[in-house]
């Protein structure tokens, strides 16, 4: 059994730590929090965005159906599809299963037939993936803290370009997305090509006009400007939902570690009276001892 001192040093260890999981809680509180704000206020841009490139897509003339962007490219066999996967890791550990949940499905995106290169951001997924027998593309090495809006506008034009010039004949991106403040699940968004839109069930009364939409100066130009605005917005959002994501999972792993420190201290504290007790005992026992053994020679 350990003595009174050992036990001592212990607690103090835990309290130690218990100080800095606690100081990483706030940090990440008050870091997901601001997050949370960031995206909040620049939903509504880019949800107007991605509505007006729904109804731009649902009116394209018959000659641009099959935009660049649109463009499938079914004569292509799985086997020799070629995709980018954009996937978005934390800058460092320290938060539960953030890292983990997302490194597993990318290894199951690789699995698949056909050709992925992977674009990984944060610093926990560069490394895992460059021991790793991979296609791994090195250009993106941006921290994953603070996303801004020039990273998305670098990203896209890279996947762009790429998909444009027949590079790659699909782009999706990996990330992270906080459904409640206990639970974060990793989401695969497919960012090209694009999806054709539902066809939304006619409703109207014969005698009223259905919705008309000019492009100018052509479809092609309005697709070229408006597209890339809406990846930008897609990418910026899964970048901000995976910082705050990330944070939400460090909040909830420092909190386990303070329970689970709390605990510890509590069994210890209960170990610590129980050997002092003894120890006490033990002593008192000892002088007890001593006292009969001294009437013993006076008598």
């Amino acid at each position: 059994m350990a003595g009174t001192k050992e036990i001592q040093t212990r607690m103090k260890s835990i309290q130690d730590t218990m100080k800095i999981t606690n100081a990483m809680y706030m940090i990440s509180s008050s870091k997901m929090k601001r997050a949370k704000k960031v995206l909040a206020d620049t939903e509504p841009y880019f949800f107007g965005v991605q509505t007006a490139l729904d109804r731009i897509l649902r009116h394209l003339p018959d000659e641009e159906k099959e935009s660049r962007y649109l463009d499938e490219r079914t004569d292509v066999s799985p086997e020799d599809r070629k995709r980018a996967l954009i996937v978005v890791t934390a800058d460092k550990g320290l938060n539960g299963a953030y890292n983990h949940n997302i490194i597993k499905m990318a290894e199951e995106e690789l699995k698949k037939p056909g050709h992925t290169k992977l674009y990984v951001l944060g610093v926990v997924g560069r490394q895992y993936f460059s021991k790793k027998k991979v296609d791994m593309d090195g250009s993106f090495r941006y921290t994953v803290q603070k996303p801004t809006m020039h990273r998305s506008r670098m990203i896209t034009e890279t996947v762009i370009e790429g998909f444009l010039s027949g590079e790659f004949d699909e782009v999706s991106i990996l990330f992270t997305e906080m459904l409640n403040s206990m639970k974060e699940e990793p989401v695969l968004k497919t960012l090209l090509p694009l999806k054709h839109p539902e066809p939304e069930p006619i409703s109207l009364p014969m005698d009223m006009r259905r919705e008309e939409i000019r492009l100018f100066p052509s479809a092609r130009e309005v697709m070229d400007n408006i597209v890339p605005s809406y990846l930008v917005g897609v990418i910026y959002g899964a970048l901000v939902e995976s910082y705050a994501s990330e944070h939400n999972a460090r909040m909830m792993a420092m909190q386990s570690a303070s329970d689970n420190a709390a605990e510890l201290l509590n069994d210890l504290s209960i170990e610590y009276n129980r050997v002092r007790q003894a120890a006490i005992t033990q002593e008192i026992t000892e002088v007890v001892g001593g006292a009969r053994a001294q009437r013993k020679k006076k008598r």
